[in-house]
Order: C-alpha cells, then sequence, then structure tokens
C-alpha cells in the first residue's frame, strides 16, 4: 500500500495514514483527530490524554497471530457505563485486512467484522436482556453477557471508522462457546457485528524479551502512593490504573479516582461488624499466581427479615488481573469469573464445565461496608441480583446488574478453600475456624468414617473370639456368621447416616433444599428452646 503523508489541519506537522481503510487518524504533535474527505483533511477536535492502562500492548508493535503478521496501527480508549476503562486496539494484517482486538481487566478479545445477511437480522438495541439468545445464520447462538452506552473519550494512531472525541456507543457483548466472543456496535447507520475470541498473549506472538513493549509484566504493578484528599492520611494505590474507587482506611471517606488523582465523595458510616482477617497490601499465592489483597468489603442479603451477611476480598495481579476470596461462616472460598455462554440455566438448575449445579440461594445482595480499592464505581447500598447453585466444593453464581446506561451479567466460580492453605499462602497466623456446614464444603473424607467403622469391627471381632473360644458359659457357634454380616450391612448404614446428617445441615438455611420439611423442624425445634 502507498502511505498518504499529509500536513495536520490544526497545527501544520506531518500526519500519516498507515492504514488504507482508516478514515482517521491521531495527529502525534497536537493530538488533533484528523479525518479524511474525498477532497481535503478536516480537524474534529483533540482528543483528550490517554489513560495508563498497563497495556502490554502499542501502537507500531508487530505480531504474529495464527502465522499471519500484524502491526498495531491505533486504538480507541472507552470510558465503561460502570466508569472504567477499556482500550480497543486496531490490527493491520496482509491486504489492509483490520482485526480488532479490546482490552478489558486482563483479558483480551480479537474479533473482526461479519457481514449478517437479511435472514439474521440483529436484535434492537432497546429489546436486548441480559442472557438472551441471540442466532446466528452458521447456526451458533450467542449469549448476550452486558449492553450499555460506553462514551469515546480517547484515541491514538489509526483508526478504521469515524471516531470523534467522546461521543457515545452503545453496544452490546455475546458470549459464545468455547471463549468465542462478539460485539454488535450500533451506529446510527445500523448495527455492525463483530466476531471472534478471547486469546491470550502468547498466540500473539508477541517479542519475549522483556526490555521490549508488548510484554505483560510478569509481578504486580508497581504501587502508588498517594494521600487522602479527606485527612492527608497516606495512601497505597495497588493497581492505580484500573482503580476508580477507593476507601481511606483512616477517615472511612469513599473517594472517587481517575488515574490516581483522588476526589472525596462522602463519608461512610461504619456500621460492619466484620474488619478484614487478611490486611490490604498483603501478598500470597494461589492458583499458582500472586495475588495482592486490594480491597475489602461486606455484603448481605435479607431473607425472612433476618440479614445474612458475608465478606469478599479483591484480589490482584497486573497480568492475571482479578479474582476475588469470600468468607461466609468463616468458610472460604476462592472465585473467578468464567464467560456468559459456559453456563446453561434451567429452573433450579445450572450446568458448568459439565458439572450439575442445584440452586442454593437467591436474593438481592447489598454492600454494607467497603475499604481499599476497587475496579469500578462501588457505593455502600449497591445491589445486584444473584443466585447461587451448588455443586460442592463448587458454587457457580450469577450477578445482574441493571443501571441507566446498560445491563450487565456476569458468572463466577468458587472453590472451597481450607483456611490453613490460606494461612500458609498468605503467611498468617491462625484464622478463626469455620462454624457450621459450609455451601460448598466438601464433604468430609471417609477417614472419621472409617474410624468408626474399624472400632465397632475390633469390637464384633472381640466378641466373636470370645465366643468362639469358650471362655464363656455359652459359646455361638455362628457368631462368625453374625459379626461378618453385622460388618457388611451396618457399615453402610452408618456411612450412608452420616452424609446424609451432614447434607441436612449443609442445606439448613437454603430456601431450595431438598430436606426442607426436616431442616422446618429442626429450626422450628432451636426456636422453641
Amino acid at each position: 500500500m502507498k502511505r498518504r503523508v499529509a500536513n495536520c489541519p490544526a497545527c501544520g506537522g506531518p500526519v500519516e495514514f498507515r492504514l488504507s481503510t482508516a478514515l482517521v487518524t491521531v495527529c502525534d504533535f497536537c493530538h488533533s483527530v484528523v479525518a479524511r474527505t474525498d477532497t481535503r483533511l478536516e480537524d474534529h477536535g483533540k482528543v483528550a490524554e490517554l489513560v495508563e492502562t498497563n497495556s502490554p500492548f502499542k501502537r507500531g508493535l508487530i505480531g504474529q497471530f495464527e502465522k499471519k503478521s500484524f502491526e498495531i496501527v491505533g486504538r480507541v480508549q472507552y470510558r465503561h457505563p460502570a466508569g472504567g476503562v477499556w482500550d480497543e486496539w486496531y490490527l493491520k494484517f496482509p491486504g489492509d485486512r483490520v482485526k480488532w482486538l479490546a482490552q478489558a481487566q486482563g483479558k483480551f478479545y480479537l474479533t473482526e467484522e461479519k457481514r449478517l445477511n437479511e435472514e439474521s437480522p440483529l436484535p434492537d438495541y432497546g429489546s436486548l436482556t441480559p442472557g438472551q439468545l441471540i442466532q446466528l445464520p452458521d447456526r451458533k447462538t450467542l449469549t448476550i453477557a452486558e449492553f450499555g452506552i460506553a462514551t469515546a473519550q480517547s484515541a491514538d494512531g489509526d483508526i478504521p471508522w469515524d471516531y470523534r472525541p467522546n461521543t457515545e456507543h452503545r453496544f452490546a457483548d455475546l458470549s459464545g462457546p468455547g471463549l468465542e466472543f462478539a460485539t454488535i456496535e450500533y451506529e446510527s447507520s445500523g448495527p455492525r457485528f463483530f466476531l471472534g475470541r478471547e486469546v491470550s498473549i502468547a498466540e500473539l506472538g508477541l517479542p519475549s524479551d522483556r526490555g521490549e513493549i508488548g510484554v505483560a509484566p510478569s509481578s504486580n504493578t508497581t504501587a502508588l502512593q498517594v494521600n487522602c484528599p479527606r485527612c492527608a492520611g497516606p495512601l497505597v494505590l495497588h493497581a492505580p490504573d484500573q482503580t476508580l474507587r477507593v476507601c481511606c482506611p483512616h477517615c472511612k471517606s469513599l473517594l472517587d479516582c481517575q488515574n490516581g488523582a483522588l476526589q472525596y465523595l462522602q463519608t461512610l458510616t461504619v456500621t460492619a461488624k466484620e474488619k478484614p482477617l487478611i490486611p490490604l497490601g498483603a501478598t500470597g499465592r494461589l492458583a499458582d499466581i500472586e495475588f495482592t489483597v486490594i480491597g475489602f468489603m461486606v455484603r448481605s442479603v435479607v431473607c425472612d427479615g433476618i440479614q445474612y451477611p458475608w465478606t469478599e476480598y479483591l484480589l490482584y495481579n497486573s497480568t492475571a488481573g482479578f479474582r476475588w476470596l469470600v468468607r461466609s461462616s468463616g468458610h472460604w472460598s476462592f472465585v473467578e469469573s468464567v464467560p456468559v455462554a459456559s453456563v446453561k440455566e434451567s429452573p433450579g438448575r445450572a450446568v458448568f464445565d459439565g458439572k450439575d449445579f442445584r440452586l442454593f440461594e437467591k436474593g438481592t445482595a447489598i454492600v454494607n461496608y467497603v475499604i481499599g480499592e476497587f475496579y469500578w464505581r462501588v457505593s455502600v447500598g449497591e445491589q445486584v441480583c444473584t443466585f447461587d447453585y451448588i455443586n460442592p466444593p463448587f458454587m457457580l453464581s450469577s450477578e445482574t446488574t441493571i443501571t441507566n446506561k446498560g445491563s450487565e451479567l456476569n458468572y463466577s466460580i468458587g472453590t472451597y478453600v481450607e483456611k490453613e492453605d490460606l494461612e500458609t499462602a498468605f503467611g498468617l497466623g491462625e484464622l478463626p475456624a469455620p462454624w457450621g456446614v459450609g455451601a460448598i464444603q466438601p464433604t468430609p473424607t471417609r477417614g472419621y468414617e472409617t474410624t468408626i467403622w474399624l472400632s465397632f469391627a475390633a469390637a464384633l471381632v472381640f466378641l466373636d473370639v470370645l465366643f468362639s473360644s469358650g471362655i464363656t458359659k455359652k459359646p455361638v457357634d455362628q457368631f462368625h456368621f453374625v459379626t461378618a454380616l453385622l460388618l457388611i450391612s451396618i457399615w453402610p448404614a452408618i456411612t450412608g447416616f452420616l452424609r446424609w446428617q451432614f447434607e441436612v445441615s449443609r442445606w439448613r438455611d437454603s430456601d431450595f433444599s431438598p430436606y426442607r420439611n426436616i431442616n422446618s423442624e429442626s429450626t422450628e425445634g432451636d426456636s422453641d428452646e
């Protein structure tokens, strides 16, 4: 392709269109958006400063995907309806073929525009709902994970569409099987459809030298030291490029954060009894990744007038992104997000990764208390609709958020963690012991059941020897047979009873318990006392 070089209409500096299909480019000298028409270049205004997102990508970087080379020629930075920022990079492949690489919360999605025929019209924006299924011509079915209105707030390099600073864009993100991903862009001229999948940095064939741009950091982002604008107390931001809300641990002020700049919002009334058992800033290794604890919150649901609280710890790694540690009734779980399309829900049931989950609880989760950093504009009183399904030691959860700028559906999978493993991972002293049976606590191993059975068997063998030896006055000739019969029949009965009792306790507080009558009687008995 013959590259076009011209003078910027705003500052006169040279601008170059490296992509033949680019409609605009951003001047490197004055940061004006330069649009080309059939006859001349036009100035569409200046872009805002790009927010530092600790991205492994850079304009001009060369990579390779599926044995085809590409060059990163530009990007647009969007402001999410919830306040976060994500980058959309434009990759130039041979023949000036363009693919779009979205980067958000440590994940990467590579897509390409697809033209759909009239037989498969895309749904209108106003008809979208979270979890809605979209049928494509090739019989693929995608699930709407999120839709909303984003703001294109900044840009850099060549852009293959008519970018204008600070314009709002309606979008819908869809999830499909096998990490498939799609986006619908709702423009005034009609919707555009982009289809692709989630990819890894390794798949993009980026330079492997640590000194070169394009390699994601192997450790957490360097923390930023700032001061609370309310009390001047010191604050450490462990993810300054992604943090949107901070709660000062000194004066309990909730602060809005924009790339490390803090603005006072309100002072929180401290009503939570729960305090972090794992201190903010602590680092620990879970799932073979080193995470830093950057946030802590108390959430709860209210059922029959009773409040059921739990606590959540936000974990961060600059490469892996965000995870959660959740503590409920003293029981811990390690939680990570999963693609929306990987979950199939039906009344009272859900299927994920080939496992069947049963509905354990549903309700409206409310944020009661926060402290530390968060990647969205969290606020006390914030509510989401939740469904929790269990298949011990796993919990599958869905959260649906509805705002005036869109809706979002998220799924996550939690795995039970023994408190001793957390003590080791974070170098902690002894954590408080859990109480009761946890919702996803694994059924105890056969160790204790085996101990009971061995004790019982030893007693029977002793009696067998005693009777068979003639020591007693009335030896029993068939005691061997009786002993064997008891060992065979009573052992399964004992173990079955113990497991049944454990499951009854697990479902004790669930409105969807298969042992509901038993649990109700037990609860009434407790209340009578």
